[in-house]
């Protein structure tokens, strides 16, 4: 695995050191270094990162706030000098929290937090069977779920609702994250805030589908390319 990243941090010494722990570790990939919020947010357009290591502290934008409006979050291990952000970082749903000044050990441990994740957090391919899943967080743990028996999922904030066959998953993670892991061709965005099952869509009328008794809106953003699906599938 190949972990991409990028070091947004204001200050100089810090920088440095994070950068030389980088190189030190073949798993990281470092792809930018920024110095100030704003212009993370411009160079994570068009070079998205596995993992972010973020100060707080910094001019015109904390990175708290940072991580609040990128819409395609990545991990983030956060680094301060200050410790008076463990629970909103916790909210945030970060990989870990390190306070300066930073030791090689206890960066390598973080690092093997994240790498943990976004190996839970890949699809991957049963070995037997050849069933994809993929793993989701639930409150302090992960839950594995079986693509084939996820019927729809809602976004809710940074929250998603995931409905499968024989239960209900509520999971901090955003829907476009989401989206991104599970099959273009087993699934399909519907509205800004659902993802449906392609097979599990039991009809569809006046831009609404059923699944189920559940009743999900097309967006009117989503609905050309969902009917393009569905005259794909009409029998003439």
């Amino acid at each position: 695995m190949s972990i991409r990243c990028h070091i947004i941090e204001d200050e100089p010494m810090a920088s440095k050191l994070l950068q030389l722990y980088v190189s030190k570790l073949p798993v990281l990939t470092l792809i930018a270094v920024s110095n100030n919020p704003l212009h993370a947010l411009e160079s994570l357009k068009t070079h998205p990162v596995d993992l972010l290591f973020l100060d707080i502290r910094m001019p015109e934008m904390t990175g708290l706030s940072l991580l609040e409006v990128l819409q395609n979050r990545p991990l983030a291990i956060l680094t301060t000098a200050f410790s008076e952000f463990a629970l909103e970082s916790y909210e945030l749903d970060v990989v870990d929290y390190l306070k300066k000044p930073i030791t090689f050990e206890r960066f390598v441990k973080a690092v093997g937090k994240a790498e943990q994740r976004l190996q839970l957090t890949e699809p991957a391919k049963e070995r037997s069977g050849g069933a994809d899943y993929i793993f989701v967080k639930e409150g302090t743990g992960y839950v594995k779920l079986n693509i084939d028996e996820i019927l729809f999922i809602e976004g809710l904030r940074n929250y998603v609702a995931i409905q499968t066959v024989t239960q209900k998953i509520v999971s901090l993670q955003r829907l476009k994250a989401l989206e991104e892991q599970l099959p273009a061709d087993k699934f399909i965005r519907v509205h800004n805030s659902y993802i449906v099952g392609k097979r599990a869509i039991s009809s569809v009328k006046e831009n609404e589908i059923q699944i189920g008794t559940a009743k999900i809106p097309i967006g009117e953003t989503y609905l050309k390319p969902f009917m393009d699906f569905i005259n794909r599938r009409h029998l003439r």
